[in-house]
């Protein structure tokens, strides 16, 4: 026998498991700069609402700075993932306040970014807090603290491209902001 609690408790539970469906699928987009990681351990997506059950969904990201050329790759993204799972409309706004930073960036965003190559920003040893003054970036080949800035600007403005004096190798580190 179904309780009225029990019939009460199933759409809260539907509900829920839909909007863990859709943060996940548009949060599973690789950034279109860094695709080692997703939007989701970049930090970038900061919401996804479904205004009523199966209907439209509005996506809220903050780019990494202001102007972005990344910001229309990531849309059509987002949209276009969220359409391939019956999602009928999709409208992805930006919202530059609070801003992104580099605290946003996952633990797991972190570890993919250092497994491929390139040095993860420096961040909060606790969240809020202050920003530990370690000045040295570490090579993410060796980890070398050895390191020398060839250029302030690397593939992407977000990152500085460093050379590592112990191995020798060029690496792209990820700049904190």
């Amino acid at each position: 026998m179904v309780t009225r609690t029990d019939t009460a408790a199933g759409p809260d539970t539907a509900a829920a498991e839909r909007q863990r469906l859709l943060e996940a699928w548009a949060g599973s987009v690789p950034d279109p700069e860094l695709p080692v990681i997703t939007l989701a351990e970049l930090g970038v997506l900061r919401g996804v609402h479904e205004t009523e059950p199966h209907g439209p969904v509005e996506v809220e990201l903050t780019p990494t700075y202001t102007g972005c050329p990344a910001v229309e790759a990531m849309t059509a993204d987002i949209e276009h993932v969220l359409r391939e799972h019956g999602v009928p409309e999709v409208a992805v706004r930006v919202v530059l306040a609070p801003p992104w930073s580099t605290d946003d960036i996952s633990d797991e965003g972190r570890r993919k970014l250092a497994a491929h190559g390139i040095a993860p920003p420096r961040g909060n040893a606790v969240p809020g807090g202050p920003v530990p003054l370690t000045l040295a970036i570490r090579c993410p080949q060796c980890g070398s603290t050895e390191t020398t800035l060839l250029s302030r600007f690397s593939s992407t403005a977000c990152k500085a491209l460093r050379r590592c004096e112990s191995c020798r190798e060029p690496f792209d580190h990820f700049k904190e902001v």
